[in-house]
């Protein structure tokens, strides 16, 4: 008797042929054309990777082995990401450097600073030769009351300052933070407060070469709604997405690429940024029903959340139908659309095969920077603060800043 051989589901082919729809990196390329210049940026040296055990953090700390630094040291708050990131790399017979150190802290603790001044590179100089920094707020649901939004601020705006005094004094060769396509015209506070950052971070460009990154979603990321996808299918629980937002992806490898390449290759203040074409967005509805149909399932369509979940009862008696409620966004912050830099900035798209290249970038005003910081710090110590008062702040300070509020949370939804 010859039984059906079942599928298996690969997710990294599944990224490849529905949501990049990309056989491979798009970066393969630039990294072949620049190899001999980032094996002399990286081999070596020593390696800091603060929130390196996330999604793009750890993606660029596969990426950067590959050129053999000579000291490794990533500081995450996951304790248990960054026990699994540690086995991971450890069992997977690829190249692990001679010192490797795993550190389950805050980036903002006293301890980090302690650990930090400790260090010593092959020079002498207190402090490490790249320091890369993947802490941060990322979600838009991040910012639905007053707490969720200094949360948000604290990590990728206050902590990044105090960061960036630390370097001051001990500067790196190198220093890249990730950005996001979202601080171009930002509509939201996650937006907002990357693009707040990337000023912050060129203020201190004097001391060290600073670079940044801006770029669309990771396909699958730790957190994200199509990795929620996943985890509702494995508990047999309905799928919800929205119906009418298109969206840029980039693979998890790609993500370490593009930060890597930016900071190794790119020039003091200087933002990467994928080649992305508008015929290369996807919707979220559409990965969840490419996701359902791969793993065998037919597709129900329902009206709302509450008939998905009652027609979960049939999954659990063991039917192939998987309820779905699909419907346009109305939460706040949702941008209608993408775009990586915005009108008045100078962009060089002939350096790179697959990425463009913000240039120019003038250095900020450091006092108005660092102010802003403060009226911030200030304005959160107050009780009365809302969260209407730090939209105007920031308002204040980025000018083309508009908010979107539609007082929805995507904690609503499902």
């Amino acid at each position: 008797m010859v039984t059906e051989e079942k599928k298996v589901f690969h997710l990294d082919e599944f990224i490849n042929t529905y949501v990049t729809k990309r056989k491979g990196s798009m970066f393969e390329e630039d990294i072949a054309d620049n190899r001999a210049q980032l094996t002399e940026a990286i081999a070596g040296k020593s390696v800091l990777v603060i929130g390196g055990a996330g999604s793009i953090g750890s993606s660029f700390v596969k990426e950067v082995l590959d050129f053999r630094p000579e000291e490794l040291y990533i500081v995450d708050i996951n304790e248990n990401a960054l026990t699994e990131l540690t086995r991971s790399l450890r069992s997977s017979g690829n190249y692990m450097p001679p010192v490797y150190c795993s550190y389950p802290m805050d980036y903002s603790s006293v301890t980090f600073c302690r650990m930090f001044t400790a260090h010593k590179r092959k020079s002498g100089a207190r402090g490490f030769d790249i320091v890369a920094n993947f802490s941060a707020h990322k979600h838009v649901r991040s910012e639905k009351d007053i707490y969720s939004v200094e949360a948000l601020l604290r990590n990728n705006v206050i902590h990044a300052k105090g960061l960036m005094e630390l370097l001051e004094k001990n500067p790196p060769e190198e220093y890249f933070c990730v950005s996001t396509d979202k601080a171009a015209n930002p509509v939201n506070i996650m937006g907002a407060s990357k693009r707040i950052m990337e000023d912050l971070i060129f203020a201190y460009s004097d001391a060290f070469p600073v670079k940044t990154a801006r770029f669309a979603n990771v396909a699958f990321s730790n957190g994200s709604l199509p990795a929620g996808f996943l985890e509702r299918m494995k508990k047999l629980q309905p799928l919800s997405a929205p119906s009418d937002v298109r969206r840029y992806f980039v693979s998890p490898e790609e993500s370490g690429q593009i930060c890597m390449l930016s900071a190794m290759l790119g020039q003091n203040r200087e933002i990467f940024f994928p080649k992305l074409e508008e015929a290369q967005m996807e919707t979220f509805d559409r990965i969840a029903e490419n996701l359902l149909v791969e793993n065998g399932y037919e597709i129900l369509y329902c009206d709302s959340d509450e008939e998905a979940i009652r027609k979960t009862e049939g999954l659990r008696a063991g039917l192939r139908e998987y309820p779905v409620h699909f419907s346009p966004s109305d939460t706040s912050g949702e941008k209608a659309y993408e775009e990586f830099f915005v009108e008045g900035e100078a962009v060089d798209m002939q350096r790179f095969r697959a990425l463009g290249i913000i240039t120019d970038k003038p250095v900020p005003d450091k006092k108005a920077v660092l102010k802003l910081i403060d009226t911030l710090e200030e304005a959160f110590e107050k009780e009365t603060t809302t969260k209407e008062d730090i939209v105007q702040l920031i308002a204040t300070y980025l000018p083309n800043f508009e908010h979107i509020e539609t007082g929805k949370s995507l904690d609503a939804k499902m």
